[in-house]
């Protein structure tokens, strides 16, 4: 069975900080998947359940099912009721017969896998004939500050090396059209998700907040492998919270997304 390689973790600070980035994103995602009330949907690696709560709630006779490896992700998530469940499963090897949703959706998910082309398939496998998938995923270095945050910009190039060498892969987001029609996904279609800030929106110091708790998450990884010392981590994230108290700075950043249809 393969093994998710997260590099972010699961502690209570990662929880909290993926809490906030839900609270950032989630409307907007659930615009993209665009839920029908009876639709049979299916999250691949669904963490702490907020984003899979928020879509059952836009079913009436369907159901939401979010699947996730971590038995600690899945002791956070929300109660289940009819039109949400929460199943402990691995996204390479999924859980479910054939043909079984309507739509399958991954967030921030392959970038973490060790077989993302497996992954795909499996979505492909599960959904009815017809279904669709959506997968919103990181090109991390996609990512810019002004004014220039040279320090923090370096650390973050790190933090694709350690996320490569775990396995996983902070660039992924720029390699779904191929992934997804390699599988044997049709009508493929691409588009972005910005999350661009600026200091008068108070979007500003939540996003600013997730940038560096995404770093922090793997801080000690990152200097017990010698590719930064604590000190050069510290000042990296030092020049970030220099940059959310200035009222000149700005922020830019955008996800990935691609849809794509199972053949009828």
């Amino acid at each position: 069975m393969e093994q998710l390689h997260y590099i972010h973790g699961t502690s209570v600070s990662e929880q909290q900080r993926l809490k906030l980035l839900n609270k950032l994103t989630n409307p907007p995602f659930i615009r993209f998947i665009d839920p029908n009330p009876n639709d049979t949907v299916l999250e691949l690696g669904s963490g702490v359940g907020v984003l899979a709560a928020e879509v059952a709630q836009k079913l009436s006779s369907g159901i939401m099912t979010g699947v996730e490896f971590s038995e600690e992700q899945l002791s956070q998530c929300p109660e289940e009721y009819d039109q949400l469940r929460f199943i402990q499963g691995n996204v390479h090897d999924l859980p479910f017969d054939d043909h079984t949703f309507d739509k399958v959706y991954g967030r921030y998910i392959l970038e973490h896998v060790a077989k993302p082309d497996l992954v795909i398939r499996e979505a492909l496998r599960v959904l009815k004939p017809g279904g669709t998938v959506y997968f919103q995923e990181n090109a991390i270095l996609n990512l810019d500050f002004y004014p220039e945050c040279p320090k923090f910009k370096s650390l973050w190039r790190k933090f694709v090396e350690l996320q490569s060498e775990l396995g996983g892969d902070a660039m992924i987001g720029i390699k779904m059209y191929y992934l997804l029609k390699r599988a044997g996904f049709q009508k493929l279609n691409l588009s972005v998700a910005p999350q661009n800030h600026h200091y008068d929106q108070p979007e500003f110091h939540m996003w600013v907040d997730n940038i560096i708790g995404n770093a922090d998450s793997a801080r000690e990884e990152l200097v017990r492998r010698g590719k930064v010392s604590t000190e050069e981590f510290q000042n990296a994230v030092e020049e970030l919270q220099q940059l959310k108290n200035n009222e000149l700075a700005s922020c830019y950043f955008c996800w990935n997304r691609i849809t794509g249809q199972k053949p009828l």
